[in-house]
């Protein structure tokens, strides 16, 4: 028994290689399967990330390359006015009512 065995040594070497890799390993397949999945989701935040930065740039561009656009801002996000106006803020009701 022992001597079939012998006869057959490197396939078993090489299975238990394979499975010490696979499972016992500090970077078995299923961490290396986890981390992949990690790195694509990263690489795709990452590419979300970039399109803000796009666009929040292109808005900079528009806001501070024109002073009209620089007054509509200051006017609408942080209520300014002239010293001749008067401001009147309209708030909207979000809370759908129920009619009885």
């Amino acid at each position: 028994m022992l001597l079939k065995l012998f006869k057959y040594r490197y396939i078993l070497l090489f299975a238990f290689f394979g499975l010490w890799m696979l499972f016992f390993d500090s970077n078995n397949v299923f961490y290396r399967f986890s981390i992949a999945s990690e790195v694509s989701e990263l690489e795709e935040s990452r590419d979300i990330y970039k399109k803000q930065i796009a666009d929040l740039n292109r808005q900079r561009t528009e806001l501070f390359g024109n002073q009209i656009n620089l007054e509509k801002f200051a006017r609408e996000k942080y209520m300014m006015k002239k010293d001749n106006e008067d401001l009147f803020v309209v708030i909207q009701d979000t809370i759908e009512k129920n009619d009885q």
